[in-house]
């Protein structure tokens, strides 16, 4: 395949290619070599792109950013905007959906690769919530910012049980998670943002759409 590591297409078929290995036969047991035969992709070209394995999912991860980053996020306030941006998140990660849970089955073994997804995942809910003008400004932005992640990965591991189509069960979850945190006090908006205006004044439909609220439901513990 003649493609130049600048393209982003290049990105996405050493990502494809790798992720299927790891499918197959585990994250730990792939390389970089195997995956640019797999992609067809010029063993050089793929050095200097990708110069250790978890640039991969580095990479991966700023695709995904990018696919719930791009437009505005829609809705009248912090909750609903969230729920735009983290369902867009899991959208973007469903081409990838197999690779992406062979490599979560890995994280228990492997502590390294762990602590550099947290990283990653951390990164990226900061920018989610600043998009969604969620204040994390000092200790209670801290906390906002933590509960933020409590949701991400409760409804995380949802989704990669999710057989719905449409991923009807983690909108579900993701809902009534945001629900309780927004009674708890825990999705307050940024006073600096003058997003919720904006969008008003923009209109527009959002990307998703939460289901209805169900009282019964588990939330955050």
């Amino acid at each position: 395949m003649t493609l130049d590591h600048h393209d982003p297409l290049f990105d996405r078929t050493m990502i494809e290619a790798t992720l299927q290995l790891a499918q197959s036969h585990g994250w730990q047991r792939v390389s970089l070599v195997d995956a640019s035969r797999e992609a067809g992709l010029p063993l050089q070209q793929v050095r200097q792109r990708f110069p250790f394995k978890s640039m991969i999912l580095i990479r991966l991860n700023s695709q995904i950013d990018d696919a719930a980053l791009c437009g505005e996020s829609y809705g009248a306030t912090v909750r609903e905007r969230l729920f735009d941006l983290l369902m867009r998140r899991f959208d973007a990660m469903q081409d990838y959906r197999s690779g992406i849970c062979a490599i979560m089955h890995t994280l228990p073994r492997d502590p390294a690769l762990a602590a550099l997804l947290a990283g990653t995942t951390m990164e990226s809910l900061r920018w989610v919530a600043d998009a969604a003008a969620l204040d994390r400004h000092g200790l209670g932005g801290m906390i906002r910012l933590n509960s933020l992640l409590a949701i991400w990965s409760r409804t995380l591991a949802r989704w990669e049980k999710d057989s719905t189509p449409d991923l009807a069960d983690t909108m579900q979850v993701l809902d009534s998670t945001l629900a309780r945190a927004e009674r708890m006090g825990l999705l307050k908006e940024s006073s600096a943002s003058g997003q919720a205006d904006m969008v008003a004044e923009e209109g527009g439909l959002p990307d998703h759409v939460a289901p209805e609220e169900n009282s019964n439901n588990n939330v955050l513990d």
